[in-house]
């Protein structure tokens, strides 16, 4: 049962002339001493494009969720058919009425009526097409009455499996009279003038297997197709925007794929929406963006962003190799592997976006993996490496599906278990505040922040705190942290991508510091630690640049502390060509 149906029933049953549902107002029926409401709870618009999703068929979900101006008919069993109109112009609105009611003269489509008593009259969509006088679409009209005849020969019949979100089923209407506004939509007396309405966003939903049109489906194999083309070029996102041709970041540098042509917003929109999981569709249209994981058997995973911007929907994809890279084919020096035998304490990964935090922590978490006999847990968003269970136990939590967020999964994972925990990202002050308490409690757990430098993820971490409790927060921190790694992506000669790695290993000397809030001091105890692995991202630039793997020129763009990286370049005798600012 959709959770419009009680309400559709009831219309028919009080002899309503309409249903109006409109954007952060109450359901109300339009009867002939004018519009009464029907329940207290008001409806968001993504909130009735979500129970309009239940009742549309595939091509008028699309339209419905690209906010377009549209009509259809809905039949329901024992109720007859409904026309349901959708407006757009001066604020959202759908008027649905009992198909026989609709007069066969109206002047315009049912979707740009006006309502006596809702505010002001909305008028048709700029650019729509008027109808023409006369009969309702024809062709509507008789799909309406095929539907009806349908719904007369089924009526003996079981309701077929539905392939919209179904919620629980109909009970007593005495039962359904004690529920909360929560639940599924539900007439509890059909002469009652209050009737309770979902939040779709709260209710309790099942999701039954879709069967995709065949449009559906040659959409998925197009995007599929970009997606294999990237993955063969070697390149590490797609990037898919509104008439603009797909791009591919390409050894850091953006590059249009050679041979496609732009696609519109409506095309994009299709592309996207092939792939993206009913979860997220509802996610994207409450928040306009999205995040999960798509996955081409036997090619790769890719890491998925959907977004709206000025010209309509876009995407990003990121590449997740099937195969994790291991910490011997990265590269990894001893510094960090050691980090991987610790036993508790806060071990960092950092850098801006894009930067490969993701796969070194990948490689350090399938080296425990092959080493150790641990139970891991991870929690991500989304999943991105696999981690099968090679030595340990792996349990891969993904935040909305598996759980709520990164806070709620980092509490409850100190009560299963763990030896390692990993939080895929750092957001706020309570998941930082649980993930440094979590090492204090004998875990080793892993984590990622989008900082530049060694010096600032400390700082960071510190004034994510209010005042009053950042001396505490040093103390903690200066207890639990164990090291930070801080990684810059850099374009190796010939092609390619390398890491340029700055690392801080905290032994006494670098916690007193922290303690203290003599962060600043922490460079030059990082410079007399080489012994113990420490390095400065400047000193692992210049041993790039003495390898012959990266130009100068790009060495000095990644820097950070671009003054100290000049001078050492004058000391190594290494030439920089690009404008510094400064005489060479």
């Amino acid at each position: 049962m959709a959770q419009l149906d009680p309400l559709l029933k009831a219309l028919r049953e009080r002899n309503a002339r309409e249903l109006v549902l409109r954007d952060g107002q109450q359901p109300m029926f339009g009867t002939a001493e004018g519009l009464k409401p029907v329940s207290p709870k008001t409806l968001t618009r993504p909130q009735i494009i979500a129970l309009l999703c239940e009742l549309a068929g595939p091509v008028e979900s699309l339209k419905l969720k690209g906010g377009e101006a549209m009509s259809f008919f809905y039949t329901l069993e024992g109720s007859g058919p409904f026309e349901i109109g959708v407006a757009t112009a001066g604020g959202f609105s759908v008027t649905v009425r009992p198909a026989e009611a609709a007069s066969p003269r109206d002047e315009v489509p049912l979707a740009a009526t006006s309502i006596p008593g809702a505010g002001a009259p909305l008028s048709p969509e700029p650019g729509a097409e008027p109808a023409p006088d006369g009969p309702v679409n024809p062709t509507m009209a008789e799909a309406a009455q095929a539907e009806a005849a349908q719904a007369e020969a089924a009526q003996a019949a079981p309701e077929p499996a539905r392939t919209a979100v179904a919620t629980a089923p109909a009970a007593d209407p005495a039962t359904l009279r004690d529920q909360p506004a929560s639940a599924a939509v539900a007439v509890a007396d059909p002469v009652a003038v209050s009737t309770a309405v979902p939040d779709p966003s709260q209710s309790q939903v099942t999701e039954l297997p879709q069967a995709r049109s065949a449009a559906e489906a040659t959409h998925k194999v197009e995007i599929e197709r970009y997606l294999r083309r990237m993955f063969e070029m070697g390149a590490s996102d797609l990037h898919l925007s509104a008439d603009e041709t797909p791009m591919v970041r390409l050894h850091g540098e953006m590059v249009r794929l050679e041979g496609e042509q732009p696609l519109s917003a409506n095309k994009t929109q299709l592309l996207l929406d092939s792939i993206t999981p009913e979860r997220n569709r509802k996610e994207f249209f409450e928040s306009s963006d999205t995040d999960y994981a798509h996955e081409i058997p036997g090619v790769s995973r890719f890491r998925v962003n959907v977004f709206r911007d000025r010209k309509g929907v876009g995407g990003v994809f990121r590449t997740i190799p099937t195969e994790i890279l291991t910490a011997e084919q990265l590269g990894l020096p001893p510094a960090i592997l050691n980090l991987c035998n610790l036993n508790k304490g806060l071990v960092l990964v950092t850098g801006p976006t894009g930067s490969g935090k993701s796969t070194t922590l990948a490689a350090m978490i399938d080296y425990i993996n092959k080493t150790r006999t641990d139970h891991i847990i991870t929690i991500e968003d989304p999943i991105e490496f696999v981690h099968p269970n090679k030595k340990c136990l792996v349990n891969q939590r993904e935040v909305i599906t598996h759980t709520a967020g990164f806070k709620k999964a980092l509490r409850a994972a100190l009560r299963e278990d763990p030896d390692i925990v990993l939080v895929g990202e750092m957001r706020d002050l309570e998941t930082i505040a649980i993930a440094i308490e979590t090492a204090e409690t004998g875990h080793l757990v892993f984590g990622t922040l989008h900082t530049t430098t060694a010096i600032s993820t400390v700082d960071r971490i510190i004034d994510q705190f209010p005042a009053d409790r950042q001396a505490q927060i040093r103390t903690m921190l200066s207890e639990s942290l164990r090291g930070v790694v801080a990684q810059t992506l850099l374009k190796k000669i010939g092609g390619g991508r390398v890491a340029a790695l700055e690392i801080l290993i905290v032994n006494s000397a670098i916690s007193n510091l922290i303690r203290e809030g003599k962060t600043f001091q922490i460079p030059s105890l990082m410079q007399t630690g080489k012994k113990i692995g420490m390095q400065m991202l400047n000193d692992a630039l210049m041993d790039l640049i003495k390898k012959k793997i990266v130009e100068p020129d790009e060495a000095y763009m990644k820097a950070v502390d671009k003054a100290s990286f000049l001078s050492s370049c004058k000391t190594n005798n290494v030439r920089i060509t690009v404008p510094t600012g400064k005489d060479d």
